[in-house]
């Protein structure tokens, strides 16, 4: 979400330093938590001067950010996971998976990662297998590797209408065809990112985690996550 968060810190009345963190993380929940948790230890900005809060730009994501806590107050948007602020609300979100099974999200960032499923993806990883492994046992991992792909039937993308927004279009209907997917895309919206950044966190949308406290799961409420 680097431009998404960048465009938003831009307008904000706010000073807000935005802290980007390695894409991947994601796939190791225990080593999200440890790297995000040393993150949250940095309460002082490079002049010395203590930060408000700190906002953290993660959804639940496989209880990644469960049981994380900070010295100063943590404030999370209440998601599954980050594309709730890429999309503007959980409801949004949760609308579009609800009427589309099997949803692979695809974004300005995610797609600047260079790690998003599609021939690209594929062809370099065969490559990056065949140097290590020798090439029948590239292939065997191949299979092996693309095997999550026949879960998912969407390529969604998400579109915030930034300069390189036709490129990230026909990029992602490049991967919907080579995937055997189906494309489409949303209009994105700033308006909760903005808010987070604004420090306007009502309720409903953002959880703020006052100091000694931890990020618990609680999928069996409408706030997804709380405070304990």
């Amino acid at each position: 979400m680097q431009r998404e968060a960048y465009f938003c810190a831009a307008r904000s009345k706010n000073v807000v330093d935005v802290v980007l963190m390695p894409q991947g993380l994601h796939d190791e929940p225990d080593k999200l938590r440890e790297e995000v948790q040393k993150a949250l230890n940095n309460t002082h900005d490079i002049q010395g001067r203590s930060y408000d809060a700190s906002l953290l730009g993660y959804g639940l994501c496989s209880n990644g950010i469960v049981g994380l806590s900070a010295k100063i107050p943590i404030v999370v948007p209440r998601g599954h996971d980050c594309v709730t602020l890429l999309l503007g609300s959980k409801e949004k979100y949760q609308e579009y998976f609800d009427s589309h099974r099997g949803v692979y999200w695809y974004s300005a960032g995610w797609i600047e990662s260079g790690k998003q499923p599609g021939k690209e993806r594929y062809e370099n990883l065969l490559k990056e297998y065949k140097e290590k492994y020798g090439d029948d046992n590239a292939q065997y991992l191949m299979e092996m590797e693309q095997g999550w792909i026949k879960q998912y039937n969407w390529a969604t993308y998400i579109d915030w209408g930034f300069a390189n927004s036709n490129e990230c279009r026909d990029y992602t209907k490049r991967c919907a065809e080579f995937l055997n997917w189906n494309y489409d895309e949303l209009k994105g919206s700033p308006v909760l990112m903005q808010k987070f950044v604004d420090g306007d966190w009502d309720e409903s949308d953002f959880l703020v985690v006052k100091p000694g406290r931890k990020i618990k799961e609680n999928l069996t409420e409408k706030g997804i996550i709380k405070a304990e």
